[in-house]
């Protein structure tokens, strides 16, 4: 029965022509991340949401994420480390205020309600294709987006030639985007 239940949900809610604009938003998202440095796990979070959602799972291929947070805004709980972390060895918020994502491709996962996200992210101004797994679901009058991934830091210039930083870098996204 249950089974059921949630089919008939995805049913309802991922339709055909049912596409979204949506608009993300700080409010009931989270933008996480989290390495090791020393062999310790640190993290931090940023704000600032920004961008444009569409999204219609029942057509998946009309669905597009254009999607930014403000780079100044890292707070790891520590203002002397996100003094540090704002730096040009770092995140250079001075001249890349902005990380920024654009989907290039989303096709469904293998259960209802997981997709694949495939696109470009961008950090201190060096774009890379990435790819994650992603959830979706309908709440509050919009959509809250999860994923969890690891990018190499490496690969944007972030932390320079650090050896006491770990390479792996782990982004845990949960946005909240509300109807346009």
């Amino acid at each position: 029965m249950q089974k059921i239940f949630i089919l008939l949900f995805f049913i309802m809610f991922f339709s055909k022509g049912n596409a979204q604009n949506l608009v993300p938003v700080d409010e009931g998202s989270a933008i996480k991340i989290s390495i090791k440095n020393f062999g310790f796990s640190t993290g931090g979070s940023f704000t600032g949401l920004k961008g444009k959602i569409q999204f219609d799972a029942g057509n998946i291929a009309n669905t597009s994420f254009t999607v930014s947070v403000d780079a100044t805004s890292i707070n790891t709980n520590n203002e002397s480390r996100d003094k540090h972390i704002r730096k040009e060895e770092y995140f250079n918020v001075e001249k890349y205020p902005l990380i920024s994502f654009a989907s290039a491709a989303v096709s469904n996962g293998d259960k209802p309600g997981t997709f694949l996200m495939k696109g470009n992210l961008t950090i201190k101004g060096v774009t890379k294709p990435i790819s994650f797994p992603f959830t979706a679901i309908a709440q509050n009058n919009g959509f809250l987006f999860s994923a969890s991934f690891n990018i190499n830091r490496r690969d944007f210039g972030v932390g320079s030639n650090s050896m006491v930083l770990a390479d792996n870098l782990l982004l845990s996204l949960r946005v909240f985007a509300k109807k346009n």
